[in-house]
């Protein structure tokens, strides 16, 4: 866990404004996620078959959800494990 000072951090996602905390030597970091998600979400919005902003975020995380899970599990991520966790 990385010790720092805590600052927060104005975003934008599908252009709705929210302000978050971060630690300041991680703000790169949660940028590069912001600008991914922001891109996922507008790639779901313009496919047009969704319109809730609520719904679009639902998608996005359960897609993104699924491409971390397929790397994870072509490197010998226990996909078995995984569930019995949850």
């Amino acid at each position: 866990m990385r010790s720092g000072a805590t600052k927060t951090l104005d975003i934008k996602l599908l252009d709705r404004e929210l302000r978050v905390a971060c630690p300041e030597e991680e703000r790169g970091e949660l940028l590069d996620a912001v600008a991914y998600l922001d891109k996922k979400m507008r790639e779901i919005r313009d496919a047009g078959k969704i319109a809730s902003v609520e719904r679009i975020a639902l998608m996005a995380a359960l897609n993104i959800t699924h491409e971390l899970l397929s790397v994870k599990i072509g490197r010998g991520f226990d996909l078995a494990d995984f569930k019995r966790r949850m």
